[in-house]
């Protein structure tokens, strides 16, 4: 099963782009979601977090939130999510 995995950034910030090419080099199947671009988009990313702030990039893998992950730590939990 793949893992249902949302980017949440903005065409704009670098890091963001840099978690969609890190994604997409892999071939994993996630869905970006332009906080700046669609407001049902920011609404979801404030969800996630107390402080209700537009926290980008951050990266959701099923029930897991990832605030600007490093390379290790992001294959760390694509994996896990994968071996479930």
């Amino acid at each position: 099963m793949t893992p249902k995995i949302k980017l949440y950034g903005t065409e704009r910030c670098h890091k963001t782009k840099y978690y969609q090419g890190f994604l997409e080099k892999r071939n994993i199947e996630h869905v970006f979601l332009d906080v700046e671009e669609n407001n049902d988009s920011a609404e979801e990313l404030r969800s996630l977090y107390e402080n209700r702030r537009l926290n980008f990039p951050t990266i959701t893998i099923g029930t897991k939130k990832l605030r600007n992950p490093s390379d290790k730590q992001l294959n760390k939990n694509l994996k896990n999510e994968c071996n479930r």
